[in-house]
């Protein structure tokens, strides 16, 4: 972006042309704004708290902007933290949320001569505090780009953000190959945003992004490990999963998984199977209820488990040598792409294993089993693949009746199975 490409006129949307109300606003936002500003400071919430507001939703976060520099933040502030080395920014903290601070910053890069690029192309630039209508120019979409100036209540709108909030479209601002290059990441921040809020991705952003999509091998396996949870655990999974396959972005974070999917003769129980494990993900989050990471990273790395398992047992490989050999295989190859912890595949590891055990119903076993501390998800895992796999729910019908029956049920379950085995023999 050049100084010649920066419009500094900003539309002004007054109080009484806009739906955002003092009321909606975090008290200690505006504690935080109102200080600010009678300190002789601009002082404007921005980006995702502005949006949501404005789309009546209630805001996760409140972030303020201003010209204020960080040390002169953390003066008025006893409760104030500097964070950061390369750009600092300021954690105004209360007893139960902390408000963040940054001061305005420059667009990216307005003379070409400063611009450099990493080895894969993905432009590296310096942080230079800046002014208001400087600030909006780095910053990804239009949307996310609107100013509640605390002053005078109103709107500052610089890209149209309003107008795309109305039509329902993500916008990114500037040019969509420079600024997916700058940062890869934007393109999963904008199947995120846009699966969240039921937004149309504008058609010149999404157009780089099949393109550019093998940039995300280059961004660090840790950060896509926290994008993933930002995605999978968003209350709207399933079009995310759906969106990201649309874009070739879900291969480049699980070529495995991605993989699995391309097998002819597995594909679509595979796919079933990814569906209903992010519609039960998504349910559980409506509902306010918890979801392990662990659970769902298990989900989405079985079949590419299995299909290694395969191939281990076909070279005379005994069945529970071959599934340790297929985890291990699998997560070292996963771990390049998305650093899952490994308190996560610890819990992964317990829930595939049981799978096997669960098989083996016979003597003290199954009571055993009933003691392990995984055993819930590993149970919870069962009923999944038995939604996908008809063979399986005789299996998990069994569990069912074993684990919610008392303990005359339990003695007659392993009764009848003692006796199809011995029939068997």
């Amino acid at each position: 972006m050049t100084t010649e490409d920066v419009v500094c006129s900003a539309k002004i949307i007054k109080r009484k042309q806009h739906r955002i109300s003092r009321q909606q606003i975090s008290p200690n936002a505006l504690k935080v704004l109102y200080r600010l500003s009678k300190n002789g400071y601009s002082a404007y919430l921005v980006g995702g708290g502005v949006r949501d507001l404005l789309l009546g939703l209630e805001p996760k976060d409140f972030d303020i902007v201003t010209d204020a520099k960080p040390e002169q933040v953390k003066k008025l502030f006893k409760n104030a933290l500097l964070i950061g080395k390369r750009f600092r920014i300021v954690h105004v903290r209360f007893r139960h949320e902390v408000i963040e601070v940054a001061t305005f910053r420059q667009a990216a890069i307005i003379d070409s001569t400063q611009q450099m690029e990493s080895a894969h192309g993905m432009l590296l630039r310096d942080n230079v505090y800046g002014s208001i209508d400087e600030d909006v120019w780095r910053r990804d979409f239009t949307i996310n780009a609107l100013y509640y100036n605390i002053k005078d209540f109103s709107i500052v709108d610089y890209t149209d953000g309003v107008d795309d909030l109305d039509h329902g479209v993500l916008r990114i601002i500037g040019d969509p190959q420079e600024r997916l290059v700058e940062d890869p990441v934007r393109m999963l921040r904008a199947v995120r945003l846009a699966c969240k809020l039921g937004f149309v991705i504008d058609e010149a952003t999404a157009a780089p992004f099949k393109e550019l999509a093998s940039l995300l091998t280059h961004v660090s396996s840790a950060r896509l490990f926290d994008e993933s949870l930002k995605l999978f655990l968003s209350g709207n999974s399933a079009d995310v999963f759906a969106t990201l396959r649309q874009y070739q972005l879900f291969q480049q974070m699980y070529p495995l998984t991605e993989e699995s999917l391309l097998d002819v003769k597995r594909n679509h129980v595979i796919d079933l199977f990814l569906l209903r494990l992010f519609t039960h993900t998504d349910e559980r989050i409506a509902l306010g209820k918890t979801v392990n990471p662990a659970y769902l990273f298990a989900g989405l790395l079985w079949y590419p488990i299995l299909l290694k398992q395969y191939h281990y047992k076909s070279t005379g490989m005994r069945e529970v040598p071959a599934l340790d050999a297929a985890i291990k295989e699998v997560t070292s190859i996963q771990q390049k792409c998305t650093a899952i912890p490994r308190r996560f595949i610890n819990t992964m590891r317990d829930i595939w294993f049981m799978q096997l055990q669960f098989e083996k119903r016979f003597g003290r076993r199954p009571y055993k089993l009933l003691t392990q501390l995984k055993f819930r998800a590993a149970y919870d895992f069962l009923l999944l693949r038995a939604e996908v796999e008809p063979t399986l729910q005789p299996l998990a019908q069994w569990w069912t009746e074993f684990y919610h029956g008392n303990e005359k049920i339990r003695k007659m379950l392993l009764a009848d199975v003692n006796k199809k085995r011995t029939q068997k023999k």
